[in-house]
């Protein structure tokens, strides 16, 4: 019978899959779509607002430089998923970025941009999800002030559903993705036809002025500018996840990730273009905060771009309230792109040596559990800490995923110029050099942009994620130093195959009892070299009874007593075994110490506390084999027999078991 912890794993992850059903998680386009792409798609729901809030810095002159730096966006964006789609046919096993800056560039390029990736995914999560609660809040008020829980809490969901596999987790989040990309159409539809039909368009917030504190001319406004499209830059969040997931689709891999690229790529600028059109001409007006709204009403929160939009399109009716809940539930489930890119990502640094090897390991449905954990657990710490402010946390966003942009694309231009000789194929060639010069364009683009976002959001909190890409980085270097030292050590050479001269065994006692006597048999069983039983006189009296029934027994092993006048029982015990070392290096000496077995969780701190300290110490050293014997009480049969007994309605029939058969004596 399963215990109650393995029945409630069952429950909310799932029965546990064979390793040969891995081909039955792959993705079809249609799954693959909304599990990579989520993150790029809600984007459009924030990016305006973004471009909107840097611009509002400077009042209402400079919102109509919204046209251009959403250009800017849509054409960078453009690029980078051109650019990839080279990646993904190029670097077909999943290792993404990182893969194609390691193979090209070196192992520091290779951390640099799994650092920066790494730390991006979790700001994904946060931001994702801190974005969906404001777009609850927008339109369910009373959860205003509620917002860390709220997210905290679809976090924990959105974690179960991946525990229970990529593609369980895809067929879920496809409903909503397309919910969302229909909401969207249709708003835009409405939109357009009510401005043909000559109607006005206008938002809540546009009789709204913005109070500025400051005029922006020459470079300040140049600055303000680019600040407004580093902002924007946003959109492109999770453009990359689909190079780091190929191994994830179905055949032909390489083929259906493009092809799924090249759709995220066309719907997503469609949709952030509509939006900010549509934005623009209704007039919404947004600021860094609600006391810089002249006109907003006391104690009322702006709402969302997308909200605004909504309402100026719909009104306050059902289609209004439609937009807000698929709003919400893609930028909800955008977080699930990094749920899909980070554990893969951190099983490949694990593989070679750079993260604990335990995140290589897939869990019962063949996911990655122990990178979803750890991915859940960081992107919880920064809601906490930033308080589920989407404002605050974009500040730190995107640095990561430029950095990851640059490297990429230098990668592929070196990949493609060390290939490019080695073909003869006229055709091939000629693709070789068309796609050498799509990558040089990215990375000319991607690189300009982020100096351009280092610049201005670097005191606004990007730095706080450049510093948690350089400590990401140098742990990163101090594991795979770690495990490079731990590999030299464990090569065989020629004296590890020698038998030691002789065994000393030990086994320690207290009193004569049962697991005593089991420990001294065993003890005996091993043929050792030497054999003594070794105990502390810690109280006279004690050691008294312990050698009387030593004698009275006749046990057939010397009882060796060691002095404590402080009582101690580790350093006497500790003492002893590094004369017996001293003395003959090439001997080993093997400890046996009886333990109990308990199955109640508070009996286990009655009993075993001086041998697990005694272990400890032991451990640490040379020459000195440590053996348990257990003694297993009632208490550990009685655990024994609740999970042997069968469940409430599991009715078995006896076995009929033959009698013995007869002895000569019977």
């Amino acid at each position: 019978m399963p215990s109650l912890g393995d029945l409630g794993k069952r429950v909310f992850v799932g029965r546990p899959l064979r390793s040969t059903q891995l081909g039955e998680t792959l993705l079809p386009k249609r799954i693959a779509l909304p599990v990579f792409a989520s993150d790029a798609l809600s984007s459009v729901a924030y990016a305006t607002e973004e471009i909107l809030l840097v611009l509002s810095l400077g009042g209402l002159t400079f919102i109509h430089y919204t046209w251009y730096a959403a250009a800017g966006v849509a054409f960078l964006m453009l690029v980078v998923v051109a650019s990839y789609r080279q990646n993904v046919h190029a670097y077909p096993s999943g290792g993404g970025d990182y893969e194609v800056a390691t193979t090209n560039l070196g192992a520091r390029a290779g951390l640099t941009v799994a650092a920066a990736l790494m730390v991006d995914y979790v700001l994904t999560v946060a931001v994702s999800v801190s974005s969906g609660v404001a777009n609850i809040t927008s339109a369910v008020t009373s959860l205003q002030g509620h917002a860390v829980v709220v997210a905290v809490s679809i976090v924990a969901v959105i974690t179960l559903l991946n525990l229970r596999g990529v593609r369980e987790s895809g067929t879920a989040f496809a409903i909503p993705t397309y919910a969302f990309i229909a909401g969207i159409a249709v708003l835009v539809t409405v939109g357009m036809l009510k401005l043909a039909a000559g109607h006005h368009l206008t938002a809540e917030s546009a009789h709204y002025r913005i109070a500025h504190t400051r005029d922006y001319t020459g470079f300040a406004l140049a600055f303000l500018l680019l600040r407004s499209f580093a902002s924007g830059c946003t959109a492109l969040t999770g453009v990359e996840a689909i190079s780091n997931g190929v191994p994830a689709f179905q055949k032909p891999k390489s083929k259906n990730a493009a092809t799924t690229l090249a759709l995220l790529g066309g719907i997503a600028v469609s949709m952030f273009m509509a939006i900010t059109v549509l934005a623009i001409v209704s007039h919404v007006h947004v600021a860094d905060s609600a006391g810089d709204l002249i006109g907003l009403p006391k104690g009322h929160e702006p709402k969302t771009v997308i909200a605004q939009v909504g309402l100026s399109v719909f009104g306050k009716g059902i289609g209004f309230y439609y937009l807000q809940t698929v709003t919400a539930l893609i930028l909800v489930l955008a977080a699930n792109t990094a749920f899909n890119g980070f554990p893969v990502l951190a099983s490949i640094l694990a593989h070679d040596g750079y993260l604990p090897r335990q995140l290589n390991t897939r869990g019962d449905r063949l996911a990655f559990s122990n990178g979803i954990l750890l991915l859940a657990g960081f992107a919880m710490l920064l809601i906490f800490a930033f308080s589920a402010s989407p404002t605050r946390l974009i500040q730190l966003y995107i640095v990561g995923v430029f950095v990851s942009f640059v490297n990429s694309q230098v990668g592929m231009i070196r990949h493609w110029n060390r290939n490019l000789p080695l073909s003869d194929d006229p055709a091939r060639r000629r693709q070789m050099k068309r796609s050498r010069v799509i990558n040089s364009v990215g990375a000319v683009v991607t690189a300009l942009v982020l100096v351009i976002i280092v610049v201005s959001k670097f005191t606004e909190g990007a730095w706080i994620a450049i510093v948690a890409m350089a400590v990401l980085f140098a742990l990163m270097k101090g594991i795979r130093r770690h495990y490079d030292v731990v590999r030299d050590e464990l090569v065989p050479s020629d004296e590890d195959d020698v038998l030691p001269s002789r065994v000393h065994a030990i086994v320690l006692v207290s009193k004569v009892h049962k697991a005593t006597l089991r420990a001294l048999m065993y003890a005996r069983a091993t043929r050792p070299s030497t054999l003594v039983a070794l105990t502390v006189d810690t109280d006279p009296a004690s050691t008294a009874a312990l050698r009387e029934e030593w004698e009275r027994r006749a046990i057939p092993v010397p009882l060796q007593i060691l002095d404590s006048p402080y009582r101690e029982v580790t350093r006497p015990i500790l003492k002893y075994i590094k004369e017996i070392n001293r003395s003959s290096p090439r001997d080993v000496v093997s400890i046996f110490i009886p333990e109990y077995v308990v199955g109640r969780w508070w009996e286990q701190f009655l009993h075993n506390q001086n041998a697990l300290r005694l272990k400890g110490r032991l451990l640490f050293m040379r020459g000195v084999m440590v053996t348990s014997v257990p003694y297993q009480l009632a208490s550990s049969g009685r655990v024994v027999d609740r999970q042997r007994r069968p469940a409430v309605g599991d009715v078995r029939r006896p076995v009929d078991v033959p009698p013995p058969a007869p002895t000569p004596h019977s």
